[in-house]
């Protein structure tokens, strides 16, 4: 296997992340739409509170699937294609 340690902690904190229905379908969103700010992927999935939102977005943040810039007061997400692609083909699909 020639995995180094840095891809694989990674990808452990990346699928740890798609685990949870909620942030999958974030991920799935993003890969959908890009640069959706937190207000409009609130919208879309209509039944998360925004405390829940604020927290899911860290997570998939956290693991680098998904990458944000500032804009003003407004935070756009969007998905990180290199580590879609090289952890998570599936989100492309």
């Amino acid at each position: 296997m020639g995995e180094n340690q840095e891809d694989m902690g990674q990808a452990v904190k990346l699928y740890k992340a798609l685990g949870e229905p909620t942030r999958l379908k974030i991920a799935l969103l993003l890969t959908k739409e890009s640069n959706l700010c937190f207000t409009a992927i609130g919208e879309r999935l209509e039944s998360v509170a925004g405390s829940t939102l604020s927290h899911h977005l860290k997570q998939l943040t956290d693991s680098g699937l998904i990458s944000f810039r500032k804009n003003g007061s407004f935070i756009h997400y969007n998905v990180n294609r290199e580590i879609a692609e090289k952890f998570a083909p599936y989100l492309l699909a």
